[in-house]
């Protein structure tokens, strides 16, 4: 098991724990004469079958409980003898893990209803901040305070990162690229750096551009900003769109109708980088990927997917020649082409 590399890594650890506690789980477990499937359990538990899934693949990525797979589908089924043992993700890649997602004091805050999201299997917006679940950025964005405090924790992710992504495939073909929701413009300004013939601009909420520019602007910047809601606007025509650490925010219809667009949007030759924290195949870890997922699902409407669920995504959008890069650091890389 990869370890958690910081103080918020360990409590939310610990969380996981906790509510699985309070749900039963390991009771179940212990007592059950065999294996049980992660439905199974959400269906004695009385809990949403995605958030017990979830909650089941930080357990097994924790090496709480261990899984094995169901007899002709490959899916993990938890046994219940001596360990326990839970449903799906766990062998770590022994690379080391920045901070799990979140905005700091939200993350605690949060964490105070994994419990209920495990139950009902949607965040938890309204619980904490009394805001509509539907639209989760109400809250990341509830005052000027937060939302900084948002913006800096993403700049810093790719202040650190941004090389490795702007890097994991040879983007010089790329003529015009579009970072939409580039928050700060820190990703957009490693890209840039990595393609100097190449122009690298970032669109997002009007609010957004403001903050970037007025708090997070660089001398000599290159980088162009743009106001608008990708989502409900029209984009600016583009050879790549970037998407960092979005598709992950929100279902998978919502994800499916932005990746049309730009798929119909995107110049011949085109295509999109998708940025995500990505799980493995067998849904066996990376760890803090699996915390990501199970945090979506607590603050957000998303989730992680390992790379055959992102293909499926752009190829239903009508991308195709997918390629996938692991930079060995928090974020991965998915490239594909129109």
């Amino acid at each position: 098991m990869e370890g958690p590399s910081s103080l918020n890594d360990h409590l939310l650890l610990l969380q996981v724990i906790f509510s699985a506690c309070e749900l039963g789980v390991f009771d179940l477990l212990l007592g059950a004469p065999g294996p049980l499937s992660a439905r199974h359990v959400a269906h004695e538990l009385r809990t949403s079958v995605d958030g017990m899934e979830r909650l089941l693949d930080a357990l097994v990525g924790m090496e709480v409980l261990e899984v094995e797979p169901a007899e002709g589908t490959g899916e993990g089924e938890e046994p219940a003898e001596g360990t326990g043992e839970g449903e799906e993700p766990a062998e770590g890649t022994g690379e080391e893990e920045e901070p799990a997602e979140g905005t700091g004091d939200d993350t605690y805050i949060y964490n105070n209803h994994h419990v209920s999201f495990c139950r009902e299997g949607r965040n938890q917006n309204e619980k904490t901040f009394g805001l509509q679940p539907e639209d989760p950025f109400q809250a990341v964005y509830r005052s000027e305070e937060e939302m900084l405090k948002f913006m800096g924790l993403m700049d810093s992710s790719w202040i650190l990162d941004g090389h490795d992504i702007a890097t994991a495939f040879d983007l010089s073909c790329f003529q015009k690229i579009v970072d939409l929701g580039g928050c700060t413009g820190a990703l957009a300004r490693e890209m840039a750096k990595a393609y100097p013939s190449s122009s690298v601009s970032v669109l997002d909420l009007p609010t957004v551009v403001d903050a970037a520019k007025k708090y997070f602007s660089r001398e000599n910047d290159d980088v162009v900003f743009h106001s608008g809601d990708f989502f409900l606007g029209d984009v600016p025509p583009a050879d790549l769109y970037v998407l960092a650490r979005i598709v992950h925010d929100w279902p998978e219809e919502k994800c499916l109708s932005l990746l049309r667009k730009l798929h119909d949007t995107c110049r011949p030759g085109g295509g999109v980088l998708l940025v995500e924290a990505m799980l493995l195949e067998t849904r066996r870890g990376p760890l803090m990927a699996q915390i990501f997922s199970l945090n979506m699902l607590v603050q957000m409407e998303g989730r992680e997917r390992p790379p055959s669920g992102y293909t499926r995504l752009l190829n239903d959008a009508g991308f195709h020649d997918v390629q996938v890069c692991r930079t060995g650091k928090s974020y991965d890389a998915i490239l594909a082409v129109r």
